[in-house]
């Protein structure tokens, strides 16, 4: 189904990340004319395109939609792998072992024992929740948040890891830090993560 979001937008509702991450793809490579921003998410894929002619746009995404849901696939994660060392010295380290039932060393093995998938982003500029984490690290946020979370901060929360792009309020709980910036105003693009992307933490 396709919705309209707003003056300028149009929301299509994929139904799952995977296709959420083929349209998005999709799209880039073939930008519709008047398109000028594509926003995927877990069952989403948001595409604003102001002075657009709405009728044929809404026409493209259902063909562009249904062909990449016929097209199916084992996914889209493509590309280098992008690789996060991380200092483990999080504030919540000892705590997540703890809770999790296992050693902070198993903590860091599992968390870097992975590769990552870039599901969305969202929450602040440059964050993306992370998909694929250990289910041992599948741990529940903070009952109290943070009123602030270093940039830099490397973090999970549920079924997602994430890095803080930039200091923020936040609950999700610090397993560590990197010095890698995920988040450049001046860089272009601005975000080193994109979604489907492959990120894998490394130990330093």
């Amino acid at each position: 189904m396709i919705r309209t979001a707003g003056e300028h937008g149009l929301l299509v509702e994929t139904g799952s990340l995977e296709l959420s991450h083929r349209l998005d793809a999709a799209l880039r490579a073939e930008r519709p004319e008047g398109v000028v921003e594509i926003v995927p998410g877990p069952e989403t894929v948001l595409v604003v395109a102001p002075g657009a002619d709405q009728a044929r746009l809404r026409a493209r995404l259902a063909e562009v939609t249904a062909r990449e849901r016929d097209r199916g696939g084992a996914g889209t994660a493509e590309g280098p792998v992008v690789t996060i060392p991380v200092v483990y010295d999080g504030a919540d380290l000892d705590s997540a072992a703890a809770l999790a039932g296992i050693s902070v060393a198993e903590v860091i093995s599992r968390h870097t024992g992975r590769e990552l998938v870039v599901g969305w982003l969202g929450f602040a500029p440059g964050f993306a929740y992370l998909t694929g984490l250990d289910p041992m690290l599948e741990l529940p946020r903070l009952d109290t948040p943070r009123t602030s979370v270093p940039a830099g901060s490397v973090a999970v929360a549920g079924p997602y890891s994430a890095v803080y792009p930039t200091a923020s309020p936040g609950g999700w709980r610090l397993l560590g830090r990197t010095s890698v910036r995920v988040w450049d105003v001046a860089a272009d693009p601005p975000s080193l993560f994109r979604p489907g992307m492959r990120v894998r933490f490394e130990a330093s």
